[in-house]
């Protein structure tokens, strides 16, 4: 799927700025050279934020982009010009249609979106729906060739065959697709008949004990309890940041585990050695919670169901994240500027520099700390089957594959004939 940048100007939509500065008789063709790169920039930025077309948008890019660092006069000048050209060309848009223009991309992106939501998707869900359509309709290049079946089995053919992405890449694109044609373009028959390509799994990078103790050694304070926590629970990362008071059980040493993969929930171990600095955490948490409360800031995102049930159950004590944000956000679903809990990315970050730092010569993620946990339990002796309870999975092959990876396990102890050689040459 050759996927070329959402200002593309073969976006098929009619709102279309790429064409018309192309097809522009005021300007020459030096200034429509110029003209394109800011323009391009700025498309690009106000995309991958998800803001509407506008005056105020194209204010705060200048302000946050263009002034973050010195620039020349002539290109402050030329871009100047650019992006006044082109609110003259939304404010003719929006004569002529009487709507924002947005592109072909924004567009399925954005019904994808707003249908997700009436369907009740979770927002990971939705997110990941967007970005495959929005995808295919670049690809796709016209609304009438976006609305084609057709067009989208060719679409999937070439990500199996020539991209040669996983398996369940290639289902995830494929359900977005289905949905996008089913529920969007409400076609009632969906077929794309595409044979999928299977891929191996691949061998997970598992951390020594050591490795992971020097990572909790030099990655930054902030972020050392949520890493400790992530390891010694064993926890996907997104089980991690969506932890509540509520999920910890000191007396049990028990965490909890609420609408995880596959909306399910189970039980994992809470070490022992953490209990401590979670209780001291609790105690800083506790003034967070009541300032917020004290400055009137909205109680925290419930699960959907359960917030309809008790809107106000997000302003109590037990219901707050374990590990919140620094400041407020955005809900990206209500649009309520409250608590979030830390995003995923800045944690990751912090595991990654913290690995680097370490010195550490593996792809480490934080799903290596999940996966050094079931390793280093399957090494001391746990058997599988409570692993996979402890992990959440629903198939036993998947835990399987830690067997491959651990040592004196599952026939992985076996010696090389080299090392026999060279033991039998000392003595």
């Amino acid at each position: 799927m050759n996927t070329k940048t959402a200002s593309s100007s073969s976006s098929g939509s009619p709102y279309s700025w790429e064409e018309d500065l192309t097809a522009a008789r005021d300007l020459s063709k030096q200034e429509k050279d110029a003209f394109r790169i800011p323009l391009e920039w700025m498309t690009r930025w106000r995309v991958g934020n998800n803001l509407q077309p506008g005056r105020e948008t194209l204010r705060r890019f200048w302000k946050e982009k263009v002034l973050e660092k010195p620039r020349e006069a002539w290109q402050l000048e030329q871009w100047t010009a650019a992006f006044r050209w082109y609110l003259a060309w939304e404010e003719r848009c929006m004569r002529e249609r009487g709507e924002i223009p947005r592109s072909l991309y924004e567009r399925v992106r954005r019904a994808v979106d707003l249908t997700g939501s009436r369907r009740g998707l979770a927002l990971n869900t939705r997110r990941s729906y967007m970005s495959w359509v929005g995808r295919f309709a670049i690809w796709a290049q016209t609304p009438a060739a976006a609305k084609d079946p057709a067009k989208a089995r060719e679409c999937l053919e070439l990500l199996v065959a020539e991209q040669k992405v996983s398996f369940a890449t290639q289902k995830q694109a494929l359900n977005a697709l289905v949905f996008f044609f089913r529920e969007v373009c409400k076609l009632e028959e969906v077929d794309l008949k595409v044979t999928f390509r299977k891929t191996q799994k691949r061998i997970p990078v598992v951390l020594l004990i050591d490795e992971v103790l020097k990572i909790l050694d030099v990655i930054d304070e902030k972020h050392r309890l949520a890493a400790a926590v992530q390891y010694g629970a064993g926890l996907r990362v997104r089980e991690l940041v969506n932890l509540r008071i509520k999920d910890i059980d000191s007396e049990r040493q028990q965490i909890s585990i609420h609408c995880s993969k596959g909306d399910k929930s189970r039980v994992t171990v809470l070490p022992a050695s953490l209990i401590e600095l979670i209780e001291k955490r609790k105690l800083a948490l506790r003034e967070m919670f009541e300032r917020d409360r004290r400055e009137g800031v909205p109680g925290v995102a419930l699960p959907g169901a359960f917030e309809r049930k008790s809107p106000k159950a997000g302003e109590r004590w037990e219901w707050f994240w374990l590990f919140p944000g620094d400041s407020l956000s955005t809900d990206p679903t209500t649009g309520i500027v409250r608590r979030h809990h830390v995003h995923p990315d800045v944690y990751g970050r912090a595991v990654i520099g913290a690995a680097r730092k370490a010195g550490l010569e593996k792809r480490v993620t934080t799903h290596a700390l999940r996966h050094s946990f079931a390793t280093h339990l399957l090494e001391g002796g746990t058997d599988i089957r409570s692993l996979q309870e402890l992990l959440g999975h629903s198939d036993i092959r998947t835990t399987e594959i830690y067997t491959h990876v651990t040592k004196n396990v599952g026939g992985t102890g076996v010696q090389s004939p080299l090392d026999v050689i060279k033991r039998m040459r000392s003595t």
